[in-house]
Formats: C-alpha cells, structure tokens, sequence
C-alpha cells in the first residue's frame, strides 16, 4: 500500500517548481491532489502533466492571500474528494528592492502571499481537519532565508521568518487534535522562481555554489520527498519542525572553492 493510499491533499502554488513537484509526489504516494495556483489555465495544464485523465487532480485559482480563496480551495477537496488530510502551503513570491529603496505596497504584498496566506490556507484546512477527527498533517514551505538574509530581499526574508513561528504556534495549538505541522527550509533550488531571484548571472550562480557544500543546486523533486515524507505516517512524532534540504548550507562558515 502506498504511504498516502486515499488521503486528499491541497497543495498552493502548484502550478510550477517546488509546488508542482509535490503534487506530482504526493500524487505517486497515492493521493488525490487539488491544485491551487493564481492563474486557473497554467494550473489545469500542470494537472494534465501530472494527471492526464483528472481523476486524482482538481484545480483551483485565485488570490492566496484572499479567505476566500482558502475556503474555496478546503470546500473543493471536500465536494470532489470528501474531505482534507494534508495541505501544504508552497505558494510564495519575492520583490528584490534595497532596503532604502523598498515600497511599503511591495512589502505587503510579499507578507500577504508568503505568510498570511498560509495562516489562511492552514485555519481553512486545520478546521475542516478537526471536523473530520482523524486528524492531518500541514506542511509549509520556509526556506534558509529563514534564517541566514538577502540584502536585497526584504519582505521575503521576513516572510520566510515569519512561517517558522506560524509553524511552531501552529503546530502547539493544533497537536491536541492529532494535526502535525512542520515546514520545509529549502536551500537554492532550480526553479524558475529561483533563477529570477538570485541566479540571475554566471556570477551570482557561482556565489550560491561557493555557499554550497555539496557543490550544486537542488531539484524540485527533492524537496518534494521531504514533502512526502513530512505528509506521511513516517513523520507521526515530528510536529512543529523546520528541516532544510539545503546542501549544507546552514552548517557553513566558510565559502567553498567553485570549479
């Protein structure tokens, strides 16, 4: 039997990268997937890539950071697929700005997408959970920005730090109801997200990789199997964890020789 055999999944910021990735895992590990991104016709085509007769996917669009979109996204697996066991909020956004320079507008926007959105998504699903008595497990996407910042990235970087603490208070408030919630801190992953961010140059991706023990970049497809794994009865005793498939980037002081 599969590790996620008739459980319903929603997954944000599926359409592309790293959300795309986990629909796809969750999807092998035996889930039924709704797929939610902003636009309604490049999410439909990532379900067809990942499920081309749509009987495991279902997709929705709208604005993350909007209640309306969460209840609708909760509502949509419960109407096709009869309830929520795992969600995992992946959608997220970056506005590259020097501090000074930085637009109080842009600043919200990043909050509302990054960080109020899961807050909405995780009340949403965690609600539906509770309802339902067998519990769940919420997943959402941190990064090492978490922890360690770009210049240049502010409300990103406060975003990201942000979801480390809505993942512990999250996690505290909901374990009475057998809800486990923990987040995932990738490292520089080959996303489109990423090569507009920080890889926009041969110089800024030897920067990266001079911070990178392992030398390379990650794959979408990794984060997605700490993803699984997270969603999975493999996980039962972890609850209000970050981990970091990062290359070993947080465990570094110094910076690595590139080839």
């Amino acid at each position: 039997m599969k590790r996620l055999e008739d459980r319903v999944a929603i997954v944000t910021g599926a359409a592309q990268g790293i959300g795309h990735a986990i629909a796809e895992r969750l999807l092998a590990e035996g889930a039924r997937v709704v797929m939610g991104d902003l636009v309604e016709a490049r999410v439909a085509e990532a379900a067809r890539a990942i499920d081309p007769d749509g009987e495991r996917t279902r997709v929705a669009a709208g604005d993350i950071a909007r209640k309306a979109t969460a209840d609708a996204l909760v509502a949509l697996a419960v109407e096709a697929f009869g309830g929520v066991d795992i969600l995992v909020n992946n959608a997220g956004m970056t506005h590259a700005a020097e501090f000074l320079d930085l637009d109080e507008a842009d600043f919200d926007r990043v909050l509302a997408v990054n960080l109020k959105s899961m807050f909405l998504c995780g009340q949403a699903a965690a609600r539906r959970m509770v309802k339902q008595g067998r519990g769940g497990a919420i997943v959402n996407l941190s990064s090492v920005n978490a922890v360690l910042a770009i210049p240049n990235q502010v409300p990103y970087v406060v975003s990201k730090g942000g979801i480390n603490q809505l993942t512990r208070v999250m996690a505290v408030s909901l374990a009475p109801h057998g809800i486990r919630v923990n987040a995932i801190g990738p490292g520089t992953i080959a996303t489109d997200l990423a090569k507009k961010a920080v890889l926009g140059s041969e110089e800024a991706k030897r920067r990266i990789l001079s911070r990178t023990p392992m030398g390379r970049l990650g794959e979408p497809e990794e984060v997605a199997a700490v993803a699984a794994f997270l969603a999975s009865d493999d996980a039962s005793y972890l609850t209000g964890q970050t981990i970091y498939p990062d290359g070993g980037r947080l465990g570094l002081n110094y910076t690595m020789p590139v080839a």
